[in-house]
């Protein structure tokens, strides 16, 4: 991972880069389409086709949508058939594993483990075209008359792989008329040394601490167990929005301009405040394609809850083939409908100060569930975080609390818009580009060396 880390940061980004700029701009979609699918291949040489099969079917299936659209019947039935296929493809791969263990718990059966390898990126790329189709077949989206521009638009490798999920009426007129600029091009480069920075100089530090303290919380005592639940959740924020940063700076750096996908989730002061700035690009597509289709809030409480549930259901399953995963999105629908109808009136009337410890003692919480795909070290670890007969911290604890102290207040500020709204007070200065450049060079030579010297460089989305 870490080799292939430098090799992407040091070889293939700026190589791609160079022959993208010297090639005229009737062709640079051309040469994305294929650098995309050289870059995914680079992973997944075989699965690679999977990708191309999925962009065939949903190019023909919004070509057959608009071509019928006179035709409500015709229209429709090309609609169900292209998303039963982008589904059925997608549980194939992502829950055949979780269906058989679920049917092997009868007594009488014993079906053997399929082993199918999960592509990277599924989840993402999948949602992107399922979301293209139903936007034509709505008018929302136009129909796009280049299979190549499709390609390119659902195999764009700076997003392709962990998000943020992109919608193809966003980027639909980019496609044929971006303009790549100098100024664009240098923001580009400031945000992605910035999601570089995030991961590699604080997720992977916060993972390491997490791995640590995870690894036996029965003897961490409630303190260090808590210091552990604190260290995963700065570190699956700075992982994925660190990711999200890379992924819009590349975009930048290419012309394109990607929505916000993380608007600092951890100041919130409830959780349907966590759920506007927390992966907004998948916040919006259950609502956009899930919630308001079943109904969203249209037809009485009754419903409006039961279609809650069914969209945060669906949100943990998204997330991986795992019984955690859908006790996470229930765990969220459940709070959601209670801050709703019933917490909201008493939150309102606390200091936000209350408000926000609220927050993120639920999403502490929940982050547990996200971690443990077992459910017995979940409940476990659910009871370590109040059973005081462990003690408060053991001198173990205590001691990496104390040595990674420094990142875990670094981490905390971090997350907050302090740094953003100080830059916000200098970013006209005369001068500040010197000073943006060099935060720029030293984040890039830092991060470097921390690729270099960690074996611990995991991207927690790759996996969904």
């Amino acid at each position: 991972m870490v080799f292939s880390s430098l090799v992407f940061l040091f070889a293939y980004l700026p190589l791609t880069l160079l022959i993208y700029y010297v090639t005229p701009p009737i062709g640079r979609n051309i040469f994305l389409f294929i650098v995309n699918l050289i870059f995914y291949g680079w992973g997944e040489p075989t699965l690679v086709l999977l990708m191309v099969f999925n962009i065939a079917f949903n190019y023909a299936g919004g070509y057959l949508v608009d071509k019928y659209r006179e035709d409500p019947k015709k229209k429709k039935l090309f609609l169900i058939l292209t998303v039963i296929l982008d589904i059925g493809i997608l549980a194939v791969f992502k829950y055949t594993g979780m269906l058989v263990d679920t049917v092997n718990l009868l007594p009488f059966l014993n079906i053997p483990d399929l082993q199918i390898s999960l592509p990277i990126g599924i989840s993402f790329y999948t949602f992107q075209t399922m979301s293209y189709v139903i936007d034509v077949y709505r008018d929302d989206a136009p129909v796009s008359k280049s299979f190549i521009n499709f390609g390119t638009y659902v195999a764009l490798f700076p997003q392709l792989i962990a998000g943020p999920i992109v919608r193809y009426r966003d980027v639909a007129y980019q496609l044929d008329h971006r303009k790549e600029t100098l100024d664009r091009f240098t923001k580009g480069v400031k945000l992605f040394c910035i999601g570089l920075g995030k991961k590699v100089l604080i997720a992977n530090q916060m993972g390491a601490l997490t791995s640590a303290m995870f690894g036996h919380s029965d003897k961490n005592g409630v303190l260090g167990t808590w210091v552990g639940i604190a260290a995963y959740t700065f570190q699956i924020y700075f992982d994925f929005s660190g990711y999200s940063d890379m992924a819009c700076g590349l975009g930048n750096m290419l012309g394109f301009e990607f929505l916000k996908n993380f608007n600092y989730p951890y100041i919130s002061e409830s959780i349907t405040d966590f759920w506007r700035r927390w992966h907004i690009s998948l916040s919006t597509w259950f609502k956009e394609y899930v919630y308001i289709p079943l109904g969203g809030n249209r037809k009485g409480v009754k419903r409006q809850i039961i279609n809650l549930l069914i969209v945060w259901g669906l949100t943990g399953l998204w997330h991986g083939a795992s019984y955690n995963f859908i006790f996470w999105g229930l765990y969220y629908g459940g709070l959601l409908i209670l801050e709703k109808f019933v917490l909201k009136p008493w939150l309102d009337r606390l200091p936000a100060v209350l408000r926000h410890i609220y927050t993120l003692f639920i999403v502490m919480i929940g982050w547990g569930l996200f971690y443990f795909t077992d459910v017995g070290q979940l409940f476990t670890f659910l009871g370590d975080l109040f059973n005081f007969g462990n003690g408060v911290m053991s001198q173990s604890a205590f001691a990496l609390t104390v040595s990674y102290l420094p990142m875990l207040v670094i981490a905390g500020v971090a997350s907050t818009p302090l740094g953003a709204k100080l830059y916000g007070k200098v970013r006209d200065k005369k001068y500040i580009w010197i000073a943006e450049t060099a935060f720029c060079l030293l984040v890039l030579l830092v991060s470097t060396a921390g690729l270099v010297q960690q074996s611990y460089n995991p991207f927690l989305y790759f996996r969904f």
